[in-house]
């Protein structure tokens, strides 16, 4: 989802790219950042909103006990850090080398667009909530084998490619989908045995046969 989706109502009379590029100039500020590196840190003060540019993000939390939960990944256009409170509830990680359009809620409202932030926390709220609302039943209505498959058909369908970067390594995939690192590579295997996905390389897939991926994801 991009800036235009959350900003397209708020000047009828201008089009919404124009305005959303005004927004961006005034307020943000592209920020790179290598893999592996922090963005921002668990209990650090959420006075920021954060926007892909290009890159893969990855939002965790670490437990006492040790786990390591993850919220969720961000692609390119999506939102992310948006938190009622005053601090992260989560860290955030560049999955991949990144740039991060960094936006802060005091520049906008030196920018006088208070209105416009307000819809963007509310807009980012409800998809943070439906999100957490799709891995949760991921996580409980599923098995392995329809979590594995659900998850490759989502990193597809926001691909722009046929080939997919697969930037999410084998830990995080298990991680996120409540499952070992073994059980995770089981089950990429059975789906390409089956013709239904191939790894040209550990870091890259192709769907060979959607109809058969959807009907596994869907249970």
């Amino acid at each position: 989802m991009t800036l235009t989706d959350w900003f397209h109502d708020t000047k009828p009379q201008r089009p919404a790219e124009a305005t959303d590029q005004d927004l961006l100039a005034r307020a943000g500020v592209p920020m790179a950042f290598a893999k592996d590196e922090e963005i921002y840190g668990q209990g650090e003060p959420a006075d920021r909103i954060y926007r892909v540019v290009s890159g893969v993000v990855r939002t965790s939390r670490f437990m006492p006990d040790g786990r390591r939960p993850i919220g969720a990944f961000y692609h390119a256009g999506e939102i992310f850090g948006v938190e009622q409170g005053d601090q992260h509830e989560m860290g955030a990680e560049a999955l991949s080398n990144c740039v991060i359009q960094v936006l802060s809620r005091d520049a906008f409202a030196a920018a006088g667009r208070e209105s416009e932030l307000q819809k963007l926390v509310w807009e980012a709220t409800l998809r943070d909530l439906e999100i957490a609302r799709e891995h949760l039943a991921l996580l409980v209505r599923k098995n392995a084998r329809e979590r594995v498959a659900s998850f490759l058909l989502g990193l597809s369908e926001k691909a722009r490619h046929e080939l997919v970067d697969l930037a999410v390594g084998r830990q995080d995939m298990a991680d996120y989908l409540g499952l070992t690192i073994e059980t995770v590579s089981r089950m990429i295997t059975q789906l390409q045995g089956a013709g239904i996905v191939e790894f040209p390389t550990y870091r890259q897939f192709r769907i060979c046969n959607r109809h058969m991926l959807e009907g596994i994801a869907a249970g």
